[in-house]
Order: C-alpha cells, then sequence, then structure tokens
C-alpha cells in the first residue's frame, strides 16, 4: 500500500502541524487543503477526458482468490482499487491530505480523539444497496479481525471502535490523540455486510466456485480465468460518476489484466501487442531491449515521467531469525562485499541512486549527526545502540574502483574474524566447525545477474551462498511465513510515516505471520522510536523521530542498502490521451487511471 526529488526538502520546509479543526469536505496533516469546497476536479486530471475504450494490461505470477483483504493466497492485480472505495480519497498533488468519497463530510473532534463521517447519500454498492454505517461499522471490524491480513492489524490498531450517530453519521474512537488516525480512518474500504453475512468474508476458496466481490467502486468483476486473466467492467450505475474526486478518472469501459510467468517474457509480450501499457523496472531491458520499428515509427511510446515519492529503502534483506545473520558484524561485513558502483555502471547503465537512508532522499532522512530532540529522542537508548548511532553520519560503501572492492573485502574478513569465523581450506566456518552458507530467494529472474557479482564477493571471504527464482506465488507465501535467508526487500514510504512502521519494524510484528518486519527485528529503541513517529504532535517531532529511527535501523545492518529512481520508467501503445498536468506523488497504475483513450485513432 510502494512511496523522490531534492527540491522535496524546499517544498516540505512549509509544513506544519496546527491544532484547528479541518474542513469538512477533507482532511490533511496540517489542516490545509489545495482544494477548497466544491471543487470541479483534481488538477490533474483533465475536464476533457473521454470515457470509452478497452484497456490491457498484465501482472507477474498468477492469483487464486477474489478478496485482497485476507492473508492466504493472491488476489488479482487491480481488484482493490477498481471495485472497492474508501471513506475518502488521497490527492495526488499534495503530500498528505484526502477528500471525502463516501463521506461528504468529515468532522475531526478539537481534542483529536475522534473522527465523525456522514455518508454521501447517493453512495451505493454496484449491486443497487445503499452504503450504510453498519458497512463502515462492520469492515471496520473486520480490518480489525484475524480475518484479514495482519498489516491491517496494526494499521486500524488505534482505532477504538465506532458509535452510530445516525442514518448517515458514525463516530471513530481514538485509544490516544494521534496527528495521522483521521487519515487512517479515512482510508478504510468499506465493505457490504449483507453480501458478506450471506457469502462469508472469504469469498469462497474453491478456486471454481470464487464468489465475484461487491464493491462501490466504478468498476465491477465481469471475467475470470483462475490465474491467468481477469476482466473489470465499467458499472453502468456507478454512483459516483459526477463526483469531484473522479471525474475525468477510470475513463475506460473495460480493463483486462494478463498474467505472465516473468519481466523477460511479459516485456516480449508487450512488444507484441498482447497488452497495452507497461511499467519497466530492469535498467537492462529499458536501456537495450526497448527499440526496433515499433518503437521508430510511434507505434509504441517510451518515455519517464518524474515524481516526488518518497524513495523509501530497498535492500537485500538478511533474516535475523536465522542465527547466521543475528551478529551485527556480520550483517555488517555482509554489505561490505556489495560493489555498487560496478552494478550501477555495468548492469544499470548508471541509472540508479544508492540508497543512504531509510527514507532516502526526502526531508526525513538522517543528517550529519543527531542533535537537538532527534539526539533527545536517542539518548535514553545509548547503552543498547552501537556507537556509530551517535557518532556517525550514514553513508553506504563505496567501491569506486577494485582498490576500493580490496579494502572494503578486507574489512569484511576482520569483522567476520570478530564474530567467531575463519577460512579453513577456502570456506569460512565458526567454532563449532559450520560452514557460513545460506541461499538467497528472488521473484524476479533479472536480479539474478546482480546476485552473480554479489555472491562472487561473498566466495572471495569464504562464504558461500546461492540464489534461486521461484514461483511468484510460492514466494509470496515464503515471505509470509519468513521462510528465507535473504531477499529483495522494498519498504516504500508516504510523505509522512505513521502506524504502517509498527508492520515494517516493531517487535510485535517480527513473529506475526503475514508481517512486513521481514528482518525480525525485535528492539526496545525501534519500539520506542516508532512511537514517537505515531504520536508526533509536531513537524518537529516527525522529523526527529524518523531521523532517530533512520541512524537505529541503519547501524543495525539488516539489509544491504540498494538503489532507487526519481521517475517512473513506462513504455505504451500510442492509443492514449493524458491531461496536461502530472501529479506529484503517484504509482503508474494511479497515472494510467487518468489516461483515456484517443477517439481519432479508435475510429480510423
Amino acid at each position: 500500500m510502494v512511496f523522490n526529488k531534492a527540491y522535496l526538502y524546499i517544498f516540505f520546509i512549509t509544513l506544519f502541524f496546527s491544532s484547528e479543526a479541518f474542513g469538512a469536505h477533507g482532511v490533511s496533516l496540517d489542516g490545509t487543503l489545495k482544494y477548497e469546497e466544491g471543487f470541479a476536479q483534481f488538477d490533474y486530471t483533465s475536464p476533457n477526458a473521454v470515457q470509452g475504450g478497452r484497456l490491457v494490461l498484465h501482472n507477474i505470477g498468477s492469483f487464486d482468490k477474489m478478496n485482497p483483504f485476507t492473508l492466504k493466497g493472491s488476489a488479482p492485480y487491480g481488484l482493490d482499487a477498481l471495485v472497492f472505495e474508501p471513506l475518502a480519497v488521497a490527492s495526488f498533488d499534495e503530500p498528505f491530505s484526502q477528500y471525502g468519497l463516501l463521506a461528504e463530510d468529515i468532522e475531526v473532534a478539537a481534542d483529536k480523539k475522534s473522527v465523525t463521517f456522514t455518508l454521501n447519500g447517493l453512495a451505493k454498492f454496484s449491486d443497487g444497496t445503499p452504503v450504510t454505517v453498519e458497512d463502515v461499522a462492520y469492515s471496520l471490524n473486520v480490518m480489525k479481525s484475524n480475518q484479514v491480513h495482519p498489516q491491517f492489524n496494526y494499521y486500524y490498531d488505534d482505532i477504538e471502535g465506532v458509535e452510530l450517530l445516525g442514518e448517515r453519521k458514525i463516530r471513530f474512537n481514538f485509544k490516544q490523540p494521534n496527528r495521522e488516525l483521521h487519515m487512517i480512518a479515512s482510508q478504510l474500504n468499506i465493505l457490504p455486510k449483507k453480501y458478506h453475512a450471506q457469502n462469508g468474508f472469504e469469498g469462497g476458496n474453491d478456486q471454481h466456485k470464487l464468489v465475484l466481490p461487491i464493491g462501490s467502486g466504478p468498476y465491477v468483476v465481469s471475467d475470470i480465468n483462475i490465474g491467468k486473466s481477469i476482466t473489470y467492467k465499467r458499472n453502468p450505475n456507478y454512483w459516483a460518476e459526477k463526483h469531484s474526486v473522479r471525474k475525468g478518472m477510470f475513463n475506460f469501459d473495460e480493463i483486462v489484466v494478463k498474467y505472465y510467468k516473468d519481466q523477460v517474457v511479459a516485456l516480449e509480450a508487450f512488444k507484441a501487442g498482447e497488452f497495452d501499457f507497461i511499467s519497466i523496472n530492469i535498467a537492462k531491458q529499458w536501456a537495450r531491449d526497448m527499440d526496433g520499428k515499433k518503437f521508430s515509427d510511434g507505434t509504441l511510446i517510451k518515455k519517464t515521467f518524474p515524481h516526488l515519492n518518497n524513495a523509501g529503502m530497498q535492500g537485500f534483506l538478511m533474516n535475523t531469525r536465522r542465527e547466521l545473520f543475528q551478529d551485527r558484524k556480520v550483517r555488517r561485513a555482509m554489505g561490505l562485499a556489495l560493489d555498487f558502483e560496478w552494478i550501477n555502471k555495468y548492469l544499470f547503465h548508471s541509472q540508479y541512486t544508492r540508497n543512504n537512508s531509510f527514507f532516502s532522499n526526502s526531508y526525513l532522512a538522517a543528517e550529519g549527526v543527531p542533535k537537538g530532540l532527534e539526539l533527545e529522542y536517542l539518548e535514553p537508548y545509548r547503552q543498547i545502540l552501537p556507537g556509530e548511532v551517535y557518532t556517525t553520519p550514514l553513508s553506504p560503501p563505496v567501491t569506486s574502483g577494485q582498490q576500493d572492492v580490496r579494502k572494503n573485502l578486507l574489512e569484511a574478513k576482520e569483522l567476520l574474524e570478530e564474530a567467531g569465523w575463519r577460512i579453513k581450506e577456502g570456506i569460512l566456518t565458526n567454532q563449532e566447525g559450520k560452514p557460513f552458507v545460506f541461499n538467497i530467494l528472488l521473484v524476479v529472474p533479472a536480479f539474478e545477474r546482480v546476485m552473480a557479482g554479489y555472491v562472487k564477493n561473498l566466495r572471495k571471504l569464504g562464504i558461500q551462498a546461492k540464489y534461486r527464482t521461484i514461483d511468484p506465488t510460492l514466494y509470496v507465501e515464503r515471505l509470509k511465513t519468513f521462510d528465507f535467508d535473504m531477499i529483495v526487500s522494498s519498504y516504500g514510504q508516504s510523505q509522512s510515516p505513521g502506524n504502517e512502521q509498527r508492520n515494517y519494524w516493531q517487535s510485535s510484528s517480527a513473529d506475526r505471520v503475514g508481517s512486513h518486519n521481514y528482518a525480525g527485528i525485535q528492539s526496545s529503541a525501534v519500539d520506542g522510536l516508532v512511537d514517537r513517529i505515531i504520536y508526533a504532535q509536531t513537524k518537529e517531532e516527525l522529523i526527529a523521530g524518523c531521523r532517530a529511527l533512520d541512524r537505529v535501523l541503519w547501524y543495525g545492518y539488516y539489509l544491504i542498502p540498494n538503489w532507487y529512481l526519481p521517475v517512473h520508467r513506462l513504455s505504451y501503445q500510442n492509443k492514449f490521451v493524458s491531461p496536461e498536468t502530472l501529479p506529484l506523488y503517484y504509482n503508474p497504475f494511479q497515472l494510467l487511471m487518468t489516461w483515456w483513450e484517443n477517439s481519432d485513432e479508435k475510429n480510423n
């Protein structure tokens, strides 16, 4: 739920937190909104958008369920965004603002301990039944239960319960004040209580008898071919067709998602015309594989789209539940074996920037050494944290040439020896004679060539590492149960981190199946700093909490920092028209939902 420019610092210098009441038609973190009540539509949409046409997309792997909220199985791409709707939707050109959709009025209590929603009287599910406060209450109770993926439990944990105040009015009560909890409450997807009472929340687990979902969104599921394709069709009676937050969006009459084995196969299928749009996340494909007659004659467009998403962190993550990776010195040594500069130049065509923070290239990234409020937050943990947290700025190892590689590997060797590992007959072993052997689990075949160089460097240290790419469905299940040694993991960050940090890092999530605490972190310092972020009341407190957590995670060496891009690399059939204005914070799918099919091309 993903997530980069240097001038983001300038943009956020104006961010502040207010104690004033928030506007009724929308909510934000600071009480200010770009769009006034009664606005026509978002600036990054177009009043000239034309509805119609067919959009064909792709995804990797397969799907085996029709409920995107449960833990078991994989749901089809697009289901949550196209079929279900929240009380309010995000604006993609503001750092953290939401405007009412199912809720027409949003009132935040002066003490910040509750938020009251008044439902839009026009809101209906796709079966024609109205969206009621009972549906809202049911949806919250489900999201706080064990019926859903645990990420939802963490996210909504601080919402204590609801009160039904009238036919269309409902209040969410909070356990304690929280600067973003009214935003979190607004993001709740609303499910039809009666429908799930009749069909069960799981929606059926026999792949031949999957119950099609009911939501209030712009599309309905019209056809499924389990694991191979899904077709969404526009709901002709969509209740919010003329709503300001929906105008100019979701313009295609039909959206089909086809599934492919991997990204290499998918790209060839795209070039052959099997689907319309692709986001490229493999540098080699972007640099070398996207050429030919269709690109030169304009049939296919290849273009980068800038964004201001927080880059977060991607890295080779080590599972500290494994005895092999429980020593911080060992984890640090593992990072010294990665030659990013060589990888970026020869494999990535110098397209990437190295991650240097868990909030890379954002105003939340730690700078220099801690001071002021940030240092105050770190001070209680001085006895249990590494000294570098307090004395050393964040910086990944650099390898500008073979001399640096050798220097880094020698440092890694010393760290491994301090941790009790010695090379015997070319193999790194511990005092019990056990060899240093582990597996790297991959889901993207293109990462194999990256891992080849890394594994080669590890071999120089006597470490025997193997990498293997497995089926995406199996990969997801392995991650849910933490059944891996090392993976490539990505932690996207919003412009205002909050409750999701519990699911990423806190001790309570370390052994909870399905959590995103893949590293298995259990640290009282991390727990305390995550709470500092969640319950920050001012901009200063938020920044201090994030930067302090950044340092603790960085010097815990739980992962080996990778790289990021400040643009989306997109290619598509030359059949689309797009608005003149780009959003600022968005993913490729969200951008595509503001496009429409060129009617002139369609008629030719």
